[in-house]
């Protein structure tokens, strides 16, 4: 596999055509983002979100990886080497088990939108907090990427950068690691430069 498009929740990815990804490589998405599109790949770590998706038979049909697979469901286990990471993070550890030697991070804003609230497309709907909330503390992310980061060395990682992205010191010194504008990310959806 050469590229791997990974979709955090953050609202920079809200611009972006998702249906354009799935011509130029494999879609990795979190959680509540079954409920709008079907990634190549879900991942769900919380429980009540995770048990929700199986039970609506979505586990079935689409490959789902989730900590505590519901016998019967379909869905399958997370990594052990990953396994006690957050969704993000694991959808990106996943996306290079499976051989991306290109991986895109969509929408991992990693702090707090403009207004300094939580940062999540799927703010104020089920098994999320209310947009007005703090936002969510993201230092056990960027740890967790920087792991998966140091495990993959030779694997590119591209971080894609929007308004309501924040700067991350521990990670502008990742060596397999570049950021990217979001402006430039969908000038090369367009030709294809990925």
């Amino acid at each position: 596999m050469a590229a791997a498009f990974v979709l955090g929740n953050g609202v920079s990815r809200q611009s972006l055509d998702l249906t354009v990804l799935k011509t130029l490589g494999i879609v990795y998405g979190c959680n509540a983002i079954y409920r709008e599109s079907v990634p190549d790949v879900l991942i769900s770590t919380d429980t009540p979100i995770s048990e929700r998706i199986q039970s609506e038979g979505y586990s079935q049909k689409n490959v789902h990886y989730t900590r505590k697979p519901l016998p019967d469901s379909g869905a399958r286990r997370i990594a052990q080497q990953y396994f006690g990471y957050s969704s993000g993070p694991v959808a990106v550890g996943q996306a290079a088990l499976d051989g991306a030697v290109a991986i895109y991070l969509i929408g991992f804003d990693l702090g707090p939108t403009r207004n300094g609230r939580f940062n999540n497309c799927y703010a104020d709907t089920e098994f999320y907090k209310k947009s007005s909330a703090n936002p969510t503390f993201t230092g056990n992310w960027v740890r967790q990427l920087q792991t998966i980061m140091k495990d993959f060395p030779r694997t590119s990682f591209f971080r894609i950068t929007g308004d309501t992205t924040a700067e991350v010191r521990e990670l502008l010194g990742v060596a397999n690691l570049a950021h990217m504008p979001m402006v430039d990310f969908q000038q090369r959806l367009v030709t294809k430069e990925i």
